[in-house]
Parts: structure tokens; C-alpha cells; sequence
């Protein structure tokens, strides 16, 4: 019995420090993804590129080369992590990946010695064009954070399984349908659209970003593998929660209208 209560305090004390530690990994990711990427382009401090030296030459230059193998080893580095550890399964997937997100933020290499690929500098768009970006970013992040609620947040982090293991339930997964782990295993990530906006909208394209935003953009369309009974499944369980969502709204108007409907006391 104290091995077991010792046991699942060791499972959630794992648990909750690997959401804390995804959390401020996801945090750093915003910001190495969007505010770094379109701040200077607001304020002029930094330049990401130089369309002064040609691409013969900078695709010659040493510093431009090693940057460019530090970044696609840091990419491969992420993508190539995989987890199997039982019931902390999920849980280490999650801390991996966020380990491996530092480790790309921490080590990443702008290649500034190359011409940029492209660069709205003109006014008045030189101005507008990275606020409309950065409220772009914002909407999908945002969006991405509530998909991510939506999503069953604590399964997805791992702390769902931990609790279920410390209960003795088994796999949460075990208790959905067949159609929803069928759907769950083809489905990686639930927000593609939104993070192929933020890692392509941008006021400046960098070469180091092009590899950033291709090496991830393939990682994303090859994590997929959505059929016509996914797609199916995915409707019915989005007008499910869109009826649910109704129904308070419904019920509301139907008891205001019961409330006119009754005679009133003179």
C-alpha cells in the first residue's frame, strides 16, 4: 500500500512538472516564433538579412553554411523524438518535445549574411503590413490555446493518463469509441492551418526562417493521416458540441418567452 501511495505521488509530481515546463516551453515558442520574427520589423533595431550581397555569394560564405547545419541539426533533433514509457508515456513525449523546443530556441542560428527572400519595406505597407501580422499571430495563437482546451488539455499533456493510473482506470484512451481513437491516432496535431500562418506570415522571410517554417510545415502534413470517416467523425462531434453550446441559449429564450406569454398581475 506505501509503495503504491509513494508510487502515484512520484507519477504526479512527474506529471505537474512537465506541465509547468511544456507551459514555459510554449510561452518561448510564441515568442521565438512570432514576436522575434515581426518585432523588428515595428521598431528597425535588428536586420535578419542582407539584400545587398548576392546569393553566390552568401551561399559561399562559411558563417551562412554553418548556420544552416547547426539549424537543421536542431530541427532534425525535434522532429526525430519519440517516447514509449508506459503510463508516462504521454507524459515524457510531451517534456521531450518541449526539450527539444529550448534546445532549438537556445541554439538557433540567424543567418544574417544572406539576402532576404522577401521584405515589405515600402510605405505605407512597411508600417501596416507587420501589425496586420502581428494581429494575425495573436488571433491564432489564441485560437490555437482554445483548440488546445477543446482538445482535452490534460490528456493531451499526460496528466489525464497519470490520474487514471493512480484510480486504476487504465488508459483513458481505452474508454473512448473505436471511431474517436481511430480519429485520435491519424490526428497529431490539432491546429495545422494556424501554425502554417504563424510560421509563414511574416513581413520578412529570412533563409533561416524558410528552413524553420518548411522543415516544420512537412512535419506537420506528414504527422496527418485524416480519411473521409475522420472528417466524418470530426462533424458529428462538432455539431454535438455546437447543439450543446445551443441549448443553455435555447433554453433562455424559451423560458423568457414562457415569462412574457404568462398574464401579469395587475
Amino acid at each position: 500500500m506505501a509503495s503504491a501511495t509513494v508510487r502515484s505521488c512520484v507519477l504526479c509530481a512527474a506529471s505537474l512538472f512537465n506541465f509547468a515546463f511544456v507551459f514555459v516551453s510554449g510561452a518561448d515558442f510564441i515568442r521565438f516564433i512570432s514576436f522575434r520574427a515581426i518585432y523588428h520589423n515595428i521598431t528597425g533595431e535588428t536586420a535578419l538579412c542582407q539584400d545587398s550581397i548576392p546569393w553566390s555569394v552568401a551561399l559561399q560564405d562559411s558563417s551562412v553554411l554553418r548556420s544552416l547545419v547547426v539549424d537543421l541539426g536542431l530541427l532534425a533533433l525535434f522532429t526525430a523524438l519519440q517516447s514509449g514509457l508506459g503510463t508516462l508515456n504521454r507524459t515524457v513525449y510531451c517534456f521531450t518535445t518541449a526539450l527539444a523546443l529550448q534546445i532549438l530556441i537556445r541554439y538557433w542560428q540567424p543567418v544574417t549574411g544572406a539576402p532576404c527572400l522577401w521584405s515589405v519595406r515600402h510605405a505605407p505597407w512597411s508600417i501596416w503590413f507587420p501589425v496586420i501580422c502581428f494581429t494575425l499571430h495573436f488571433l491564432c495563437w489564441a485560437i490555437i490555446c482554445s483548440i488546445l482546451m477543446i482538445f482535452d488539455y490534460p490528456e493531451l499533456m499526460g496528466i489525464k493518463q497519470v490520474y487514471y493510473e493512480c484510480l486504476g482506470l487504465g488508459d483513458p484512451l481505452s474508454h473512448k469509441s473505436p471511431r474517436a481513437q481511430r480519429f485520435l491516432s491519424h490526428l497529431r496535431h490539432p491546429v495545422c492551418l494556424e501554425l502554417y500562418v504563424v510560421l509563414w506570415l511574416l513581413p520578412t522571410l529570412s533563409l533561416d526562417r524558410l528552413l524553420l517554417a518548411g522543415t516544420l510545415s512537412t512535419y506537420l502534413a506528414l504527422a496527418h493521416s485524416l480519411d473521409k470517416q475522420d472528417l466524418a467523425y470530426l462533424c458529428v462531434q462538432l455539431n454535438s458540441k455546437v447543439q450543446l453550446f445551443a441549448e443553455p441559449c435555447r433554453g433562455g429564450l424559451d423560458a423568457t418567452n414562457t415569462d412574457d406569454s404568462k398574464p401579469k398581475d395587475d
